[in-house]
């Protein structure tokens, strides 16, 4: 009898193995892929960073119109939370159409850039230019002070940061910018399908891990193996967020051109707002060293900041243009990118992944699964 039970034990767990595509290399792989959520620690930089008053005074300002000069848009205009704080343009239209394709704001606290050519080192900084921006929000630090002031948010505002008479304008602004951080801190994508496999994994569950599809198990095989995906694509966020070419033209029309990370470092670097300045609240300044030992290069021209895969099935149009209208033609981009697109001077990490058809669609799938399901 109990011979008997053995067998069917091992018979059941060496289905359960076979369902399980990946190498114990892929597997290891796999576990730096999280734990999701990640644990972040809260920004020295930002003393209200984690504070709950700060926190709900943030997510109303998310969506205050009185954060446009003309009361016309918000921050949720451009980062809409019923489309993953994005929206379906492909370029992000505030007073004009912009250049950039509008990025989300989730899974952002503990980065070390921000924005899509990194122009900013902190959270809060980078919640500070879409205000001031001619053509975006269009504030002046006055004529925000004075909106706030005359808003219902006014006695909130006042119990997170004191009365407005104490404050000068920039005050108020970098103020403003973060208490939005504080909220935007929390925004963080769901546990998906894949967090559920790789924790499977860590636990040597096989059983439960087969149930992840074997689509997408073959699409995680491509995204590790062939298509080298992970160079860029690493961590629990699925992110290096450090700069890259893509391939993706950056040419804005016949005369104009996105400089990406060298426009990027030009504002990064004579920005009152980054880690090594005086809106630090960290006296330590542990972050600075980043701003201060950057610089710019030829190589930095045209290249962008590798974006979170985490909720990627919401978050279309793709690429920092907003160009591939869906996965399955970002897929195709890598699948058959033009190598002369390449920079001659930039890394020599991509070549065209020569895909079937159903390599393609496996791979999609894989990217589907780190999202929630709708």
């Amino acid at each position: 009898m109990m011979r008997g039970l053995f067998w069917m034990f091992y018979l059941i767990s060496s289905v359960a193995q076979a369902d399980i595509l990946l190498t114990k290399d892929e597997i290891a792989q796999t576990l730096s892929f999280g734990p999701w959520p990640p644990s972040v620690a809260l920004d020295p930089s930002n003393r209200v960073s984690g504070d709950a008053d700060a926190i709900a005074l943030g997510k109303v300002l998310f969506e205050a119109t009185e954060l446009s000069i003309d009361g016309t848009m918000s921050c949720s205009t451009c980062h809409d939370r019923d489309r993953s704080y994005t929206t379906p343009d492909p370029k992000a239209i505030g007073r004009i159409v912009l250049t950039r394709n509008s990025p989300t704001v989730e899974n952002l606290a503990g980065l070390r850039w921000y924005g899509w050519a990194g122009k900013s080192d902190s959270l809060w900084a980078a919640s500070i230019h879409p205000i001031i921006a001619n053509a975006e929000m269009a504030h002046t630090a006055e004529s925000l002070k004075i909106a706030l002031e005359n808003s219902a948010y006014a006695a909130d505002f006042e119990a997170v940061f004191g009365p407005f008479a104490t404050q000068e304008p920039e005050e108020v602004l970098v103020n403003t910018a973060k208490s939005l951080a504080a909220f935007m801190e929390k925004l963080v994508t769901p546990y998906t399908a894949f967090d559920a496999f790789r924790d499977d994994l860590q636990a040597d569950d096989f059983e439960s891990a087969g149930t992840y599809p074997i689509a997408a198990q073959r699409g995680l095989k491509l995204f590790l193996g062939r298509g080298n995906c992970a160079f860029c694509h690493s961590g629990p966020r699925f992110s290096n967020n450090e700069f890259h070419d893509a391939g993706v033209p950056y040419f804005v029309n016949d005369t104009e051109v996105d400089s990406g990370r060298f426009g990027g470092l030009q504002n990064l670097l004579a920005s009152p707002y980054t880690l090594d300045g005086a809106w630090s609240d960290d006296p330590e300044k542990s972050g600075a060293w980043a701003v201060q030992n950057v610089r710019q290069s030829h190589a930095d021209f045209g290249i962008f900041r590798t974006p979170s895969l985490r909720g990627v099935a919401g978050t279309s149009p793709y690429m920092h243009d907003g160009s591939l209208v869906d996965l399955e033609a970002v897929v195709q981009h890598y699948n058959t990118i033009d190598m002369e697109r390449l920079h001659t001077d930039g890394e020599a990490i991509l070549r065209p992944l020569n895909l079937s058809d159903q390599d393609a669609a496996d791979l999609v799938a894989f990217l589907r699964s780190l999202s929630a399901a709708p």
